[in-house]
């Protein structure tokens, strides 16, 4: 069982700029997928990005593409989502997650953080 806990989440005006961490319990955590997701209040579960296990290579989906950037660290089993330039759009519960897969598609990850809120002013 894998644990996700999220961070660094919190208030910010729009433009701003807030980086997320998710540290895993789980000491294979290099042999996962990661990615990131977020829920607006009366909104579907949105992917976000992806990041490979080893090679560090990326997918960032349109709405935050060129904005939004995800790296991970496998020494410290932990992934992060540098997010700049937000917008009041962005406001949601950020969620990171595993997979054994890749795939932008919440039903392919079999673990899940707690999500920690993000809230864009305008």
């Amino acid at each position: 069982q894998v644990q996700l806990v999220e961070s660094g989440g919190g208030l910010v005006q729009a433009g701003g700029s807030l980086r997320l961490s998710c540290v895993a319990s789980d000491r294979f955590f290099s042999s996962y997928t990661m990615g990131w997701f977020r829920q607006a209040p009366g909104k579907d579960r949105e992917f976000v990005g992806i990041i490979n296990r080893s090679t560090g290579w990326t997918s960032i989906s349109d709405p935050v593409k060129g904005r939004f950037a995800i790296s991970r660290d496998n020494a410290k089993n932990t992934v992060y989502l540098q997010m700049n330039s937000l917008k009041p759009e962005d406001t949601a519960v950020y969620y990171c997650a595993a997979s054994s897969r890749w795939s932008s598609d919440y039903e392919a990850y079999a673990y899940w953080g707690q999500g920690t809120q993000v809230t864009v002013s305008s």
